[in-house]
């Protein structure tokens, strides 16, 4: 969805999934931050219940979800709960972050360990969400009888963000699939079949892997506002992010986009920066209008 959408009123938010859905675009996506870089934030599992809730048709992910953050009962439910209002459609992105390290201590989590504590996460969160009983001991959770019913009446993919060799590890052992952000066409295929390679070494066949990529775009000519709003984020310059987040027109983001879909690619989720709602949806509605024929 366009960034920043949901910082304007309500009626801006129906009006853009009505017309998303009305131009053919199959997914909406939505971040996740608690108190990142001098407060900012938004919770992606509130917004994905609400999106959920506006669209019959279009699925739902998390791009992504910053786990470690949280206890993972608690998020079993949200996952659940969206999971229900959107049966079938919502995917659960989640990654550790680490931009601002300073988001895990305002959150009483110890950055130096944010790795092996979303790990742990998703070694609670995958029985509870299969509506299993969980005991754990664990290096950061201690659970007896765990139990979050009911369970989502069809599993939900558990996607991994991060370009780190542990995130891809994290991909391969523990996730449906992986979401890639700021790498090539060509890094992606060489992950994916890394992470095919690791999950089979592991004993993990017939996996239903859900890979996908992330970009930030613009529709606009210049670069400039993709560039202003990038760095306001991230507070890096816009030159670390500039080779993998194309602008231009629908037809010069479509060419940027398709060798990632030569290369093995299973969606593409675009967060374009636009001065309107309505020129970001269309834009993206005619990317993928584009790439798919449809």
């Amino acid at each position: 969805m366009p960034y920043r959408l949901f910082e304007q009123d309500s009626s801006a938010l129906r009006r853009a999934v009505a017309r998303a859905e009305a131009g053919g675009i199959d997914r909406l996506t939505t971040g996740d931050h608690v108190s990142f870089h001098g407060g900012q934030g938004f919770d992606g599992l509130l917004q994905s219940a609400v999106m959920a809730g506006l669209s019959s048709t279009m699925s739902v992910q998390t791009a992504v979800y910053l786990v470690g953050l949280r206890h993972p009962v608690p998020v079993a439910r949200q996952v659940a709960t969206v999971a229900q209002l959107a049966p079938g459609r919502f995917v659960f992105g989640v990654g550790v972050g680490g931009e601002d390290r300073g988001e895990w201590e305002r959150c009483g989590v110890d950055p130096s360990g944010r790795g092996t504590r979303v790990d742990e996460c998703l070694d609670v969160l995958r029985p509870l969400l299969a509506g299993e009983a969980v005991d754990h001991r664990g290096r950061y959770f201690d659970l007896r009888g765990a139990l979050v019913l009911p369970a989502p009446p069809e599993p939900v993919p558990i996607v991994v963000g991060g370009r780190s060799d542990a995130a891809v590890r994290r991909a391969a052992l523990r996730g449906d699939g992986w979401l890639g952000l700021f790498v090539s066409a060509r890094r992606f295929g060489a992950v994916t079949a890394q992470v095919h390679e690791m999950a089979a070494a592991a004993g993990r066949h017939g996996v239903r892997w859900h890979h996908g990529m992330h970009l930030w775009c613009s529709f606009d000519r210049t670069a400039d506002g993709l560039a202003s709003t990038m760095e306001d984020l991230y507070e890096l310059p816009f030159e670390r992010f500039a080779p993998y987040a194309p602008h231009g027109s629908p037809a010069a983001v479509a060419d940027f986009v398709r060798p990632y879909l030569e290369a093995g690619c299973g969606h593409v989720n675009l967060a374009p920066v636009s001065p309107s709602i309505e020129e970001a949806v269309d834009g993206v509605a005619e990317v993928r209008r584009l790439l798919t024929g449809e």
